[in-house]
């Protein structure tokens, strides 16, 4: 159980999974305007992009020859590490949610912290931890402001706000969530 808890400091889990929290909170906050009805899913992604952005920073660690010398294969932990990171910014979303203002579909909450998170990972493995947010917020940016899905190519592109049950929203999570586990499982992080 030491060699968890020293890894979990070693990765910034406490710093990660209180920004995480507080940022769930506080879009909770922002979007309680009591009607109880499933809105705009903008707020819900952020929180979730917020979310995975900041669980991102432990995705590589403080020293290459250190983090090469462990005893069990990298691979099986490092993609371990990506799908909890992805489930705990989902739960602690759904959970804030339970508190009483509803502000994504559960099927919604799963599709877009998956993405994401394969998302932050394929960041990490192409420029590191330190700069594996770069990714989803890029395409966070662009699906905020981007024109009305319309065609195939710009439902790919805003995934992220599509409604649950979307087929290129659905898939496009789905392969960014695997393609991105993958590279970085396998991969790791670039130093």
């Amino acid at each position: 159980m030491r060699w968890l808890t020293l890894y979990a400091r070693s990765r910034q889990v406490p710093a990660s999974l209180a920004a995480v929290v507080i940022s769930a909170v506080a879009v909770w906050a922002l979007a309680g305007d009591g009607s109880g009805v499933i809105g705009d899913p903008r707020l819900p992604v952020l929180a979730l992009a917020t979310g995975v952005m900041a669980a991102s920073i432990g995705l590589s660690g403080q020293d290459f020859a250190l983090d090469r010398t462990a005893a069990i294969r990298w691979v099986p932990r490092r993609a371990a590490h990506v799908l909890l990171c992805g489930a705990v910014v989902g739960v602690v979303l759904l959970t804030v949610q339970a508190m009483g203002e509803d502000m994504a579909a559960t099927a919604f909450v799963v599709r877009d912290s998956a993405g994401l998170m394969g998302l932050v990972a394929l960041g990490a493995a192409l420029s590191s931890g330190q700069y594996a947010w770069t990714l989803p917020f890029a395409w966070l940016s662009f699906s905020f402001f981007a024109p009305p899905p319309t065609s195939a190519p710009m439902r790919v592109a805003s995934w992220m706000l599509l409604p649950p049950g979307t087929a290129a929203g659905t898939w496009t999570a789905l392969v960014l969530s695997v393609a991105g586990t993958a590279a970085y499982a396998v991969a790791g992080p670039r130093w």
